[in-house]
């Protein structure tokens, strides 16, 4: 019979700071080369793969072959979710650079979080799909949110009117998988939730699709004029408190 869970062994993969910036790297979904990880994590390539078979051994990253070339993914949605529940307790880095600063305001204003949206992009996403009724919100009696609180968890419903008006855009709305349909995530930015599950990724993928929003680097993504345009316009982002 399997014992309590082993975190500690989890929390020692993780807590190596190395290890820490190549699972960050990884936490907006994509594939990313050794070379790329080790540039990421600051290290030697010979010491990002020492690190990287840790990860895989321990189950937090997969390794994909194309041809010659491996590439590393996070093994689950469920690792970007550890990684964001621990950005809520970790403190801030020290900003040394303008570079640096830069990109923190980026990541605060607009980021995938493993495969959805997150940042004030994410929070005012969920938000403008609650105000126009393509989703519902329904309180959980039972249940607890690392910070809403102990009985506040929640549960985000897709509405018949946000069915059809998200099938119009083009979103696939039925999951191939097992994967919920709509769930939520606690912005560690925002402390407000975003939303995740089948539905944030379906949402991002189509944005991409439109030209609404462009990957950039490190996990930010930028919205177009023309996204600005049609976010506020068709799903009621407040676009002011995003930028």
């Amino acid at each position: 019979m399997p014992g309590d869970a082993d975190i500690a062994s989890v929390a020692a993969l993780m807590g190596e700071p190395a290890r820490a910036a190549v699972l960050m790297a990884l936490a907006d979904g994509r594939a990313l080369a050794a070379t790329t990880l080790a540039a990421e994590a600051k290290v030697a390539p010979s010491t990002a793969s020492g690190h990287l078979g840790r990860l895989v051994e321990g189950g937090l990253v997969t390794v994909e072959s194309s041809g010659r070339h491996r590439y590393f993914r996070l093994a689950a949605p469920e690792v970007a979710a550890a990684l964001e529940a621990l950005a809520h307790l970790a403190p801030h880095q020290q900003v040394r650079s303008l570079s640096q600063a830069t990109h923190a305001e980026a990541i605060r204003r607009a980021r995938t979080c493993y495969d959805h949206l997150a940042g004030r992009l994410g929070v005012a996403l969920l938000d403008g799909l609650v105000a126009t009724g393509a989703l519902h919100v329904q309180e959980a009696g039972e249940g607890s949110d690392p910070v809403l609180g102990a009985g506040r968890a929640r549960t985000y419903l897709l509405t018949a009117d946000g069915r059809s008006r998200l099938g119009a855009l083009g979103v696939a709305l039925d999951p191939p998988t097992r994967r919920p349909l709509t769930r939520y995530c606690i912005d560690w930015s925002e402390q407000r939730p975003h939303l995740a599950g089948w539905l944030g990724a379906a949402l991002l993928t189509r944005f991409v699709e439109l030209g609404w929003v462009l990957r950039a680097s490190r996990r930010v993504v930028k919205i177009t004029e023309s996204g600005w345009v049609a976010l506020a316009e068709r799903l009621r982002v407040d676009v002011d408190a995003c930028r």
